[in-house]
């Protein structure tokens, strides 16, 4: 009897073991696209029905040999243009040639815009990056910004560096005032803005420049999420995290934050599987009764 409860003991754990193991993989390997349909008064009617889809924080990772997993699903999601939020790469395990290969295939599919998250920056080799996206194609947006046309309109598309540039240590404070001066700058501008900016902890200082809609990742979804409880932890927002994934909004101003694809320190996402987010423009009819 007592070896048979054993025998039994040893099956149920083994079948927990693997049960747990297929789910971790599904986790941090099952890709989802989160889509959302933004409606404004003042987006311009040329870009009714234009889709931005955003990619955050991969961090090196691959989904499948040479990236096929994402890449096709870009394309089955047929973008106008491709988002690319900042940590492509992890300062702890630098890659360039693995993030280039989904590089590559993106700027294959649609127009690429990129700007740099805190990685890049603590990574030291952010030259070579930059250098790297540009012959490849895609369009680098550190405290720059573009000018979209569609259908006869345009908008501005912003891109804001992050603020690990501005300090040599990761663990130095930085000067709030050397951003806010370049989001004043843009405040300047006329007609429709969309800002790409690495961190969402700071929307009060985007939506007090009164940028239209910004796209942000860096909170990794809060890595683990529990029912009822939600995200347990973020960068730069600590525990219980106010800013981990969806929309968020504040004035006239709506923030998306991408959940991301890969991981950095912790190894593991739980209830937070790697999410790509399309966001579809369409401009919104003022009610004439």
């Amino acid at each position: 009897m007592r070896k048979t409860m054993g025998s039994k003991t040893l099956l149920a754990i083994l079948i927990v073991a693997v049960a747990l193991s297929g789910y971790f993989y599904w986790q941090n390997n099952g890709l989802t696209v989160t889509r959302y349909d933004h409606s404004d008064l003042k987006i311009p009617a040329g870009f009714s029905g234009f889709s931005m889809l955003q990619v955050s924080d991969l961090h090196n990772k691959s989904f499948g040999k040479n990236q096929e997993i994402l890449l096709n699903s870009i394309e089955l999601l047929a973008p106008d243009v491709i988002l690319i939020t900042g940590d492509l790469i992890d300062r702890r395990r630098y890659n360039l040639e693995k993030a280039m290969t989904f590089v590559e295939g993106a700027v294959a599919r649609a127009p690429v815009y990129y700007v740099p998250g805190n990685h890049e920056a603590w990574s030291g080799r952010y030259e070579e990056i930059r250098s790297a996206l540009q012959e490849a194609g895609v369009i680098v947006l550190d405290n720059s910004e573009v000018m979209l046309e569609q259908n006869g309109d345009t908008l501005h598309l912003l891109g804001l560096r992050d603020p690990a540039f501005l300090v040599s240590d990761y663990r130095e404070r930085w000067d709030v005032s050397k951003i806010t001066h370049q989001l004043d700058a843009w405040q300047k501008l006329d007609g429709y803005k969309v800002l790409l900016a690495h961190r969402p902890d700071l929307f009060s200082l985007y939506a007090e420049s009164r940028v239209n809609l910004v796209f942000s990742g860096h909170a990794h979804g809060g890595q683990i999420r529990l029912p009822l409880v939600g995200s347990l932890f973020a960068p730069n927002q600590g525990f219980f995290p106010e800013y981990t994934q969806g929309d968020y909004h504040q004035g006239t101003t709506t923030m998306y934050v991408s959940r991301g694809l890969g991981n950095s320190i912790f190894p593991l996402r739980v209830h937070n599987r790697p999410e790509l987010v399309m966001v579809t423009l369409n401009q919104k009819i003022m009610n004439q009764n």
